[in-house]
């Protein structure tokens, strides 16, 4: 029998299943038995494993083959591919080249620096040994039987370590508060509800290496002296949920959970909370109530929860990113942290970028990297070759970065101060056919949507803001708009509760600060500079391209469209109620808008 190592990786994060990852793998134990090949830990010169998402969801499925160390990886994996793979590669040691990864992906991952995501694709997120066998829970029993809990806290706070989850306050600091308040009860909680639209990276942590965040929590727990934990997660999430609880029961059977953690006198478990979609439950306080079982609306601060939290008693709230940090610095040291990033913020940023950009997908970047090289190098440009306009960042209550600033650094300083911020880590790329003030209306659609209700200047502030977006976008702006705007967007973000309402007129404020001639085309000459807002188009069909199949005719749903078949047709102004439907339909582009 071949006693060479074979392993062979099959991406099983939510884009490798959604593209067929399931057949794939039983495609492979199916191709294996047939060539005599034993899958599994035992027999170690065979093994196939699941293994989450790497980043570059649109190459699914993704595989990975390696012999004796030395490994390839295929793009675009189906069921049928797989016999030749094995026939070839994994017995004939011969890689089918016309299947491995083209250049773009090596450029994708190769302009990054992977900590957080580093073992992403490396480790099977439903088996504990293969998270052990990298080293896994390491830094946990170090920090639990080497260290104090203070000497954590100093540890945490030598590494310049900040909260991954938008504010960006620094880690040990926090720790630091908390484990200075009473002597009782206190609370850790790993917030992973990621609220905001097109933003994946804390579930495809948990999803890919579930183990990782869960030992931050250990460190975490351990330094500021709690016994108790939760990870709030939401239940639009069903694969990471499913494996993150298969890790925290493999965690306590392996007894890193439970009574006398890694062989310390140190007792802490955790708890899985489903949260129910609510964006606003992302903010601290209003996941406490959630926790708590009452409605999830914020509270008013202070106290912060690291004084009064969870059922009054202190609490330590991080994201998934910044618990998944944990472990590498404690196993590599505060001075390998700090060497990383900037001086301010320190480390790397998981980022989902998405758009209007050629390589979408999850990325990971040491802070304070040029925009630039983000858009231009990792994401490979504007797609379709247009050129780019801006760039939405921290999700929907960010802000448009356009492109005289295409060379800021993106860390938490930077950020704010062309007034957009770092949030959770989304970013939406903008070009040339995107509409800045419809972009604003579509944010704000969300936010207002997603206002827990609790505070007037987010109630209503945002429904007032949204109506104005709307009138200007519809054809029906005037004169002073744009100033009530900006006086109700800075009243809104002066006087909300919570950080929703705060940061809600963001993506408003700073598209009039960078891109305030479009909205004076809109208000005062009737027109989208983008030729987004339909209300504000004139459709027409051009004599010369049209062949008079008749289409735009049928699908017209007033009838303003006239014509005989095989002649040119032509849409009647007066008539046409600008919905569009006619140059959605047309498969020759002869109808054009204006």
């Amino acid at each position: 029998m071949d006693t060479r190592e074979i392993v062979v990786n099959v991406c099983m994060g939510t884009g490798g299943i959604a593209a067929g990852g399931e057949k794939v793998m039983d495609a492979f134990l199916a191709a294996f038995e047939e060539a005599g090949l034993v899958n599994g830990r035992v027999e170690k010169h065979c093994a196939l494993h699941k293994v989450g998402c790497r980043g570059f969801c649109a190459k699914d499925v993704l595989v990975d083959v390696t012999l004796d160390g030395e490994s390839s990886t295929y793009q675009y994996i189906q069921p049928h591919m797989v016999p030749r793979i094995v026939r070839e590669h994994v017995l004939g040691a011969r890689p089918v080249e016309d299947w491995l990864v083209d250049e773009g992906y090596h450029n994708f991952h190769e302009n990054q620096t992977k900590v957080v995501l580093a073992d992403n694709g490396r480790v099977d997120p439903e088996d504990i040994h293969s998270y052990e066998e990298i080293g896994g829970y390491e830094a946990a029993k170090k920090a639990l039987t080497a260290m104090t809990p203070s000497e954590v806290v100093e540890f945490v706070k030598e590494s310049g370590l900040r909260g991954r989850g938008g504010a960006g306050f620094p880690t040990g600091l926090k720790w630091e508060i908390c484990a200075g308040n009473g002597s009782g009860i206190r609370y850790i909680i790993c917030n992973a509800d990621e609220g905001d639209p097109g933003a994946f990276m804390d579930r495809s942590v948990i999803e890919g290496n579930p183990h990782s965040a869960i030992e931050g929590m250990i460190i975490g727990a351990y330094a500021i002296g709690s016994n108790y934990g939760y990870v709030y997660i939401r239940a639009e999430y069903p694969l990471a949920v499913e494996r993150l609880n298969i890790a925290l029961q493999q965690a306590r059977d392996s007894g890193y959970l439970g009574e006398n953690v890694c062989g310390s006198d140190f007792d802490f478990d955790i708890k899985v909370k489903l949260g129910a979609g609510a964006f606003v439950c992302g903010e601290e306080t209003a996941l406490i109530a959630s926790i708590e079982g009452e409605r999830g609306m914020p509270r008013a601060k202070p106290p912060f929860p690291a004084q009064k939290g969870l059922w009054g008693k202190p609490t330590i709230i991080n994201n998934v990113e910044t618990f998944a940090n944990l472990p590498h610095i404690f196993t590599k040291g505060t001075e390998w942290f700090a060497s990383i990033g900037c001086e301010k913020s320190r480390g790397t940023k998981v980022i989902a970028l998405t758009g209007k950009i050629r390589n979408t997908g999850l990325i990971e970047v040491p802070m304070g990297i040029p925009l630039k090289d983000i858009i231009f190098g990792i994401g490979g440009g504007i797609e379709g070759g247009r050129l780019f306009k801006a760039v939405q960042t921290g999700g929907p209550s960010g802000g448009c970065i356009p492109q005289q600033h295409i060379d800021i650094k993106v860390d938490y300083e930077s950020l704010r101060s062309v007034g957009s911020m770092m949030g959770s880590g989304g970013m939406v790329v903008l070009d040339e056919t995107d509409c800045m003030v419809n972009i604003s209306k579509f944010f704000l659609e969300f936010t207002q949507a997603e206002s827990c209700g609790k505070c007037i200047p987010c109630r209503l502030g945002t429904k007032r803001l949204l109506e104005i977006l709307t009138r200007i976008t519809e054809g029906d702006g005037k004169e002073g708009d744009i100033e009530l705007l900006q006086d109700l967007g800075r009243d809104v973000r002066d006087s909300s509760l919570c950080g929703l309402g705060i940061s809600a007129p963001n993506p408003i404020l700073s598209t009039i600060k960078y891109f305030r001639h479009e909205y004076e085309a809109h208000i005062h000459q009737k027109k989208c500079p983008a030729k987004v807002c339909r209300k504000l188009l004139t459709f027409f069909i051009r004599d010369d391209l049209c062949v008079g199949c008749g289409m735009c005719k049928r699908v017209c749903p007033v009838g303003a469209v006239t014509g005989e078949k095989k002649e040119a047709h032509h849409i009647t102004t007066a008539a046409c109620i600008k919905c569009g439907t006619c140059y959605d339909n047309c498969k020759f582009s002869a109808v054009l808008k204006e």
